[in-house]
């Protein structure tokens, strides 16, 4: 079975557009898990721009008292704390989710848009990887599918990795002629990624147009989706996204 993790984050943007708590992250989340997404995700970025640490505290405690939930926290390990954001890090090593995505995004970054280049950032992100998993967190490292960068995500400890996947909804959404080769080196990927001794994660603008055939991948375990299954909430209710999004998963 292919788990669904369900990204907060849109829900956040929209709570943080007035004042208060409406809509309330971790209430949506409950209703998430009701309607059968096997865990919850979120990617809280310096700026708070959607996703807050309290946020990050509340839905910790929600998933650690769901038998079989995980907790899945994303996020740049290099970003620097900025106000009563601590940093990712930190904030993973006080929540201690059951897995934490690092991703190379920056700043300035509406969302994130690459894998992580290992020849460059792999010395660094190696101890970081190891305090995490020191602290029994899982550790998947954000990738294009590019075999060689694979090979290095396990070099440096990784448990997992979580394939990009926005070049692939692109195509499909414009039918362009490269769908099949994209999906070719994907799939690729994910089979290098299972011989190098890795899971296979997936996310980034998956929807129910695209997933079906992205759910055949080998070697799936989970994928991210939030925006997608956000804009859907409306127009189905979130407890019927949801529902919509574990069938398409399942093949139904």
């Amino acid at each position: 079975m292919i788990a669904l993790s369900v990204n907060l984050n849109k829900i956040a943007l929209i709570r943080n557009s007035r004042e208060g708590n409406y809509p309330d992250v971790a209430a949506h989340g409950r209703v998430c898990l009701d309607a059968g997404a096997q865990g919850l995700t979120v990617h809280p970025r310096p700026d708070q721009r959607h996703i807050r640490p309290g946020d990050v505290r509340e839905l910790a405690e929600l998933c650690r008292n769901r038998e079989g939930i995980e907790f899945n926290v994303e996020g740049n390990p290099f970003a620097e704390p900025l106000e009563d954001y601590p940093g990712l890090i930190p904030l993973v090593l006080e929540t201690r989710p059951d897995q934490c995505t690092l991703v190379p995004d920056s700043k300035d970054q509406l969302t994130s848009d690459h894998g992580f280049d290992l020849k460059r950032d792999g010395a660094r992100l190696k101890p970081i990887i190891a305090e995490l998993k020191a602290a029994k967190v899982r550790v998947s490292l954000f990738m294009d599918p590019d075999l060689e960068q694979i090979t290095l995500a396990g070099e440096v400890g990784a448990d997992r990795i979580e394939l990009y996947t926005g070049p692939y909804a692109e195509a499909v959404a414009r039918q362009s002629g490269d769908i099949d080769a994209i999906f070719a080196a994907h799939s690729a990927a994910a089979e290098h990624a299972r011989q190098s001794g890795l899971g296979v994660n997936a996310g980034h603008d998956l929807n129910l147009i695209n997933l079906p055939r992205y759910r055949t991948l080998p070697g799936l375990q989970e994928v991210s989706i939030g925006h997608a299954l956000t804009v859907d909430a409306i127009s189905m209710g979130l407890d019927n996204a949801v529902t919509a999004y574990l069938n398409c998963l399942s093949g139904n």
